[in-house]
């Protein structure tokens, strides 16, 4: 996996558990702001892991 991709790998991770903790100390429409956010870092480190086989896969 190039360094690039493991950046953003992080990354993403980083603003799904920062979405969590949004989604755990707000009470009203700011929790589905959360969630948002923990949907959209997920889907984007899935994203990435799916380019990166999908990358190898081209290769062979």
């Amino acid at each position: 996996m190039i360094p690039s991709r493991v950046f953003f790998l992080v990354l993403s991770v980083l603003v799904a558990v920062i979405g969590l903790f949004a989604a755990a100390a707000a009470h009203d429409y700011l929790q589905s702001f959360g969630l948002g956010l923990f949907a959209f870092g997920t889907l984007f480190a899935l994203g990435c892991i799916k380019r990166h086989f999908d990358e190898r896969d081209a290769a062979h």
